[in-house]
């Protein structure tokens, strides 16, 4: 079986870009956030960073967009990197099997989210962050910053948007702290989380930032190891069980990688061992994935049959 090594990236880019085009228009933009319904669904991008230093694009690949509930990747390293498996105390690693803002699960459950990747368990992430330091989102925005070797930036107009809109996780957040689950006031931690997910990041930028989770913990970019090799594991194995939310087992029978999305239209992928990828495309699916994001993303691993699975 041929690997991604013995491909040239950039035909196989050229090749997905055109595969693709059959899958605009079938989903929409994230329209419950206004500042999101306003970007245009025929922008597409995609990254693949390699960990010898390759770096191959194509499309709006250089173009930020709203990272969303990637961020939720960061937040969690930063986490584990700081409180270890006390992480564990607040918040499960199972996959929900329901909407990512779901409020039923989370109340039959005694208000302990079932991952860190639904909003529930990154509102308890956040709080763990608040923990220790005032601003998480600033946290976050640094993190991102020094993976990616760039300064990222938030876009407050994106969180404002998202603030003044984010009644579901205020009932989430209003929830967990009747049950115990977070400590801090659940205003302050949906300000935080909402002003995380505003993260304007490009697909080539997150690329670099998510290639230690493709070499066992070291960046390349930065030459310096952000994971032990235990932990990077452990997060990849989230990332293929959690990190598509109730669509994450269709993802997985398609695509076969660890990967994470948010509804601002991107999802990042990890080829454990040989690169990443990050592709990026506004209109989503009913799960709030990429439509175009995951086609792609099937396409290369079936070209290149870099799939773990």
């Amino acid at each position: 079986m041929a690997t991604i090594d013995e491909f040239s990236i950039d035909d196989v880019l050229a090749e997905v870009a055109a595969l693709v085009k059959p899958h605009f228009g079938k989903g929409r933009p994230a329209d419950y956030i206004p500042e999101l319904a306003e970007v245009p669904g025929s922008k597409f991008g995609m990254a693949v960073c390699t960990l010898d230093g390759g770096e191959h694009v194509i499309g709006d690949a250089d173009e930020g967009f709203s990272v969303q509930s990637i961020t939720k990747v960061f937040a969690l390293g930063l986490a584990l990197n700081r409180f270890g498996d006390e992480v564990w105390t607040r918040v499960g690693k199972e996959p929900s099997g329901t909407p990512f803002n779901h409020l039923s699960q989370l109340e039959a459950e005694g208000g302990v989210p079932r991952n860190p990747f639904i909003n529930a368990g990154a509102l308890a992430i956040t709080d763990h962050l608040l923990d220790t330091v005032k601003d998480p989102a600033a946290l976050v925005r640094g993190f991102a910053s020094f993976l990616a070797d760039e300064a990222v930036e938030i876009d407050e107009a994106v969180a404002a948007s998202e603030l003044a809109t984010a009644h579901q996780n205020r009932a989430i957040a209003h929830l967990m702290r009747g049950k115990g689950t977070i400590s801090h006031d659940p205003e302050a931690v949906v300000a935080a989380y909402c002003r995380q997910c505003a993260l304007t990041m490009s697909c080539r930028q997150l690329a670099r930032a998510f290639l230690p989770l493709a070499a066992g913990g070291f960046s390349p970019v930065i030459q310096e190891t952000i994971f032990p090799d235990r932990l990077t594991r452990r997060l990849n194995a989230l990332l293929l069980t959690c990190g598509i939310y109730d669509s994450v087992g269709s993802f997985a029978y398609r695509v076969g990688l660890p990967a994470k999305s948010g509804v601002g239209g991107g999802i990042v992928a990890v080829v454990p061992g040989k690169a990443v990828i990050a592709v990026w495309s506004p209109e989503l699916d009913r799960f709030g994935t990429s439509v175009v994001g995951t086609a792609a993303l099937e396409a290369f691993t079936q070209l290149t049959s870099c799939s773990v699975l």
